[in-house]
């Protein structure tokens, strides 16, 4: 995993989505939501990758996190993934304006997560290579295999929560429920094994749709690559234990 800088504050409610793809290639479902901890929470730290894009595991390794920097209000969608063995191109666009209003996106540089479901074929457990593609730019991305993961890509999600590793000290976790009420962090306690993270109690009214919701976590300080790490999700209607997944 490559060096991370931290920043300040975390970053505002963003829109994410998440393609189903049980085959070589196709369109893009439509988009669930994402969040992050808002500006002033004292939350999550907003960790900053040296490289335009990076990635990390998700889903036991049917889905990857693809994480970019960008406006934190304007997250990149999946349009097209396709699998050739171990290889895996995936082009991300710039979401759409919600139907009757108009794209307004922060003049921030802020990591943001897109979730991506792996084409049948990828074998989680062997290095995966992603060839991804937003705007001009084209990075290749580097997955080491996990011997652990024992989900298939192309096959249906267990609707469970996940976390990788996309850092040293940056984690993309995904949870599922209401695409208009994604998850606002609004604390983080940091353990030598392990962080205790809090969630903001939404009001008003959610949709009842099961959509993917993808938060960015930043730590703090030499966490150790050897010990296993794992987020404990608490309030906002989240009670989970998640290992992060090495990748």
């Amino acid at each position: 995993m490559r060096p991370l800088q931290i920043v300040t504050s975390g970053f505002a409610l963003a829109a994410m989505t998440l393609l189903i793809a049980g085959c070589a290639s196709g369109p893009a479902s439509p988009e669930p939501t994402s969040s992050a901890a808002p500006d002033g929470s004292g939350a999550s730290p907003a960790p900053v990758v040296e490289d335009d894009i990076e990635a990390a595991w998700l889903d036991d390794g049917r889905m990857v996190g693809i994480v970019t920097l960008g406006s934190s209000t304007c997250i990149p969608i999946v349009d097209e993934i396709a699998g050739e063995g171990q290889t895996v191109r995936v082009s991300l666009v710039d979401a759409p304006a919600a139907e009757g209003s108009e794209s307004a996106c922060n003049a921030d540089l802020a990591p943001r997560a897109s979730v991506a479901a792996l084409p049948e074929g990828v074998d989680p457990a062997q290095d995966v290579e992603l060839i991804v593609t937003l705007g001009d730019i084209t990075d290749d991305v580097d997955l080491d295999g996990n011997p652990g993961l024992t989900g298939v890509p192309g096959e249906a999600t267990a609707f469970e929560p996940s976390a990788g590793w996309f850092d040293d000290q940056g984690i993309v976790l995904l949870t599922w429920g209401s695409s208009t009420c994604p998850p606002i962090v609004e604390s983080i306690d940091q353990q030598v094994t392990g962080a205790t993270i809090s969630f903001a109690t939404q009001d008003g009214a959610c949709t009842t749709d099961m959509a993917p919701r993808a938060t960015v976590i930043g730590l703090s300080g030499d966490i150790d690559d050897d010990v296993p790490f794992a987020l404990t999700l608490t309030s906002g209607g989240l009670d989970a234990t998640v290992d992060v997944l090495a990748g």
